[in-house]
């Protein structure tokens, strides 16, 4: 059957099951049931975690360029396309030009926002988080783990932590694995405080490799190891942030704004 309108998740993936069925699948389902007059279609942009869950668990999930394919062939002509990326780096780039350079003359495509696109998206976003974890007393501090990139669009990152003092929230830091704030950057700013136990949560769509290694593993270099070694006790949490409904909602308002382009 031939579907003139449709709409294309975009993420970049995970290698966790279990995760993808909290996040990614969520999404999805939560896309589904709000536009059911469309046709919905999903890709993943991360190549390396597409072949290895063709090679382990015989899943085959559609690069952007395959998902393409089928949306030509499938006769769409109207196109909204809504990433499940956090920013709008360098992931989002790439996947806009794959898109643009694949899509046929007849059909018209609409880019929808990243998560964290305005700055009423990044005080969203953080007020759903701190509705989560209220409940954390002046002695503890919750620190978020962001991704980090090379791209410029590295600075939300930054933005949010000096967000997140703005809410009155002085004992809630927010850095990055790869970027900036870093985990040293943070680790002087708590020293600074009279935290005594520290919160430790993905900042990420998913709870995949960053989250249970990078963050919680018991590697000397884990977040979770070098702030034992600094004499805080540590609680980790495993929660990506496509888990949080209100998370989602903020994507389905960013779809139902492209979709009325």
């Amino acid at each position: 059957m031939s579907q003139k309108k449709a709409i294309l998740l975009v993420s970049f993936g995970t290698s966790y099951l279990e995760s993808k069925a909290k996040t990614i699948d969520r999404i999805f389902t939560d896309v589904t049931e709000h536009f059911p007059d469309y046709a919905i279609y999903e890709a993943w942009t991360s190549k390396m975690i597409l072949n290895i869950l063709r090679k382990r668990d015989n899943l085959s999930i559609p690069s952007v360029e395959e998902a393409m394919e089928t949306i030509v062939a499938d006769g769409v002509q109207k196109l909204t396309v809504q990433p499940t990326h956090l920013i709008n780096g360098l992931e989002n780039d790439i996947m806009i030009h794959t898109i643009l350079e694949r899509a046929m003359d007849s059909i018209e495509v609409t880019f929808c926002d990243p998560l964290l696109t305005t700055t009423e998206d990044h005080r969203k976003v953080l007020n759903c988080l701190m509705a989560e974890y209220k409940t954390l007393s002046h002695e503890e501090a919750l620190v978020l783990m962001g991704h980090g990139t090379t791209h410029h669009a590295n600075s939300v990152y930054a933005a949010l932590d000096y967000m997140l003092k703005d809410l009155e929230h002085p004992n809630i830091f927010l850095g990055t694995v790869e970027a900036y704030p870093s985990f040293q950057t943070l680790l002087r700013q708590i020293q600074k405080t009279s935290v005594k136990r520290i919160h430790l949560l993905p900042f990420m769509l998913t709870a995949g490799d960053h989250a249970n290694k990078d963050m919680a593993g018991n590697q000397k270099d884990s977040w979770k190891s070098q702030f034992e070694a600094a004499g805080y006790p540590v609680i980790c949490h495993i929660k990506g942030l496509g888990e949080y409904e209100g998370i989602r909602n903020i994507y389905l308002e960013h779809l139902q704004k492209g979709l009325l382009h």
